[in-house]
């Protein structure tokens, strides 16, 4: 039973009226031209763009029984106000997901679950199962290429081509998760199963440039700070195409999941008079920023580079977290609440006097 009415922010209801408008003509289906995916499964109309959609999520799943895009947190986490204290300062209060590319495919499980082929290309990190059928329950405890056996979640970002080649990330990529809030104590681990998409397919230059989770953009050599790919990157062995972009790290504590896979978390916003970051009245949980770094190893001239959903500013990633419970509680407690700069061990080797939070292979001791 839902604590409260079902209401969809009005940027979407809009988007949903002007898709009614436009008629089917300007919308993309994929199914067999009778409305079906050719299983008898109803096929929802999406905004034509690469595989992805600007509409509310409408079809069911073992997550979502009734396939309206809301999924209930149980238990939900209410009596929660934003927190505004201003503990002793750390420059640093974080620690990193080290995780290998697994597989690509034209799957999303938030955005299109149970819709395999409907996306456009995606690479994936951290859980090797993950696909277009992805659950809760399919993901949690599977096998996966990140550092920390404990971290079974799916981390996907659209796919990024050299013309027609695929160029994948090498090796373990950093993904961050740090304190998005002045006071780092209040952060709680993320609960099992929220999900969420970070940026926007269909968003412009100035879109992404704006965005709260743009850090320095596309970045190669001396060249920083681009919203669209640079035209060339020094053509040596040392050098790959960089971005970073940070997640919104304040959560409404009661679904996870909603339409539009955006709503029920929210950036930071400014204390009034202060320079302190804090959670929204209407968002008042604090749970680790995620902030993808990652690197592609092109270089040289650059005019043929390109991602599956588009220019280099339609770049956004998804999230579908999966971690064992206890290992994400003991990182998030040592390292973000603890005010360390942790690795993937949860171990700073600045305060060596801290020590880790989890073993020599990655494990809870």
């Amino acid at each position: 039973m839902r604590s409260s009415p079902k209401r969809l922010p009005a940027l979407l209801v809009g988007t949903a009226l002007v898709a009614s408008a436009l008629g089917a003509a300007t919308l993309a289906h994929a199914g067999t031209g009778d409305g079906t995916d050719g299983r008898g499964a109803p096929v929802v109309a999406a905004a034509a763009h690469s595989g992805h959609t600007t509409a509310v999520s409408t079809r069911a799943s073992a997550d979502d029984p009734d396939g309206d895009g809301y999924i209930p947190a149980v238990p939900q986490v209410t009596g929660v106000t934003p927190s505004s204290a201003d503990p002793p300062h750390r420059y640093f209060h974080e620690f990193q997901a080290n995780c290998s590319v697994t597989h690509t495919a034209p799957d999303d499980p938030i955005v299109f679950p149970g819709q395999p082929g409907k996306s456009h290309d995606h690479t994936f990190m951290g859980n090797t199962s993950t696909d277009a059928y992805s659950t809760t329950a399919s993901l949690d405890g599977g096998a996966t290429t990140c550092k920390a056996p404990g971290d079974a979640s799916g981390y996907w970002m659209p796919s990024l081509f050299a013309g027609d080649r695929k160029i994948l990330p090498v090796g373990p990529q950093t993904i961050y998760y740090k304190s998005g809030v002045t006071d780092y104590t209040s952060v709680r681990p993320f609960p099992k199963g929220l999900r969420f998409l970070v940026g926007d397919p269909m968003q412009s230059a100035a879109d992404f440039r704006g965005h709260p989770g743009f850090v320095e953009g596309w970045e190669c050599g001396d060249s920083y700070f681009n919203t669209d790919f640079p035209a060339s990157c020094p053509d040596r062995a040392d050098v790959q195409l960089n971005i970073r972009f940070q997640a919104p790290s304040c959560w409404d504590g009661k679904y996870l999941d909603t339409p539009d896979h955006k709503s029920h978390l929210a950036y930071p916003v400014v204390k009034p008079g202060t320079n302190d970051n804090v959670c929204p009245a209407d968002h008042p949980v604090a749970v680790p920023m995620i902030e993808f770094k990652m690197a592609f190893p092109v270089n040289g001239d650059l005019s043929q580079v390109r991602l599956a959903s588009g220019r280099g500013y339609s770049f956004h990633y998804d999230f579908f977290n999966a971690w064992d419970d206890a290992t994400l509680r003991a990182l998030v407690t040592h390292c973000v609440v603890g005010g360390l700069q942790c690795d993937a061990r949860g171990y700073d080797q600045t305060h060596p006097e801290a020590g880790a939070a989890l073993g020599e292979d990655y494990r809870l001791p």
